[in-house]
């Protein structure tokens, strides 16, 4: 009885251990899937660009999302194929701080193309209240006490940076769908959607990740929505070759 026990431990340990290995394998392998495509589409709408501002500005746009992702996805596979995730904090940490500060000018890029795709012009209010969620959301995250480094950085900062971050990603959404739905433009309906996704996805991992490890696989899907979005930009308004 106790050797049938044994041998289903032993078993169970390495199904666990099988499991690590093609989560350390498959991890590094769509993060860099995600950061070449993205690099890929967005400097070929830089190249295809010429005088069409919106389409330079979604290429700036995903150019600014994949170089601060790199930042805290290369450590992270580097730390994945060696030591482990916490042996490697400070880096981490550091990656995930120029994130923040990336996926802020992201939206106040995306804000500039909403202003461009439907010719909003002269909403200074709007302008000066997106401007001080941006302001409030990079000074907010440079703040020292969110422990960046720290393996158990505390949640509480990660609520308080957070808030002016999803305001302005509600924000967004909502002016988008409006005048998409209003123009009838099924192209910015469906990055309405996608950051729809990319928030509905994300907000559970800031509150309960560091609880529940489990729930940190939505940014898989979080990730997707913003690859979905850059290829929206890529295939749908560039100019064919």
């Amino acid at each position: 009885m106790i050797f049938k026990l044994t041998q289903m431990n032993t078993v169970h340990l390495k199904n666990i251990i099988n499991e690590v290995i093609k989560l350390k394998i498959f991890e590094p392998i769509f993060h860099l899937f995600y950061l070449t495509s993205v690099f890929y589409m967005s400097f070929k709408m830089l190249e295809h660009s010429k005088n069409k501002k919106i389409i330079k500005l979604f290429g700036l746009m995903g150019l600014t999302l994949a170089a601060g992702d790199s930042f805290h996805l290369i450590p992270r596979i580097y730390a994945l194929l060696t030591t482990g995730l916490e042996a490697h904090s400070v880096s981490l940490g550091i990656g995930k701080l120029i994130t923040s500060i990336t996926m802020t000018i992201f939206y106040a890029i995306l804000f500039r193309i909403w202003e461009l795709r439907f010719e909003i012009k002269g909403d200074q209010k709007l302008r000066v209240f997106t401007g001080i969620l941006v302001v409030t959301r990079i000074i907010l995250s440079i703040m020292p006490q969110n422990h960046w480094t720290l393996n158990n950085a505390p949640l509480s900062w990660g609520i308080y940076r957070n808030i002016p971050f999803t305001i302005l990603g509600a924000l967004i959404v909502y002016l988008i769908l409006q005048e998409a739905t209003k123009h009838k433009d099924e192209i910015f309906k469906k990055i309405g959607i996608a950051i729809i996704i990319s928030f509905a996805c994300y907000l559970p991992v800031v509150l309960f990740a560091s609880t529940y490890r489990l729930v940190g696989m939505l940014m898989i899907p979080k990730t997707l929505a913003y690859l979905w979005v850059i290829y929206i930009g890529y295939k749908e308004l560039m100019p064919s070759e």
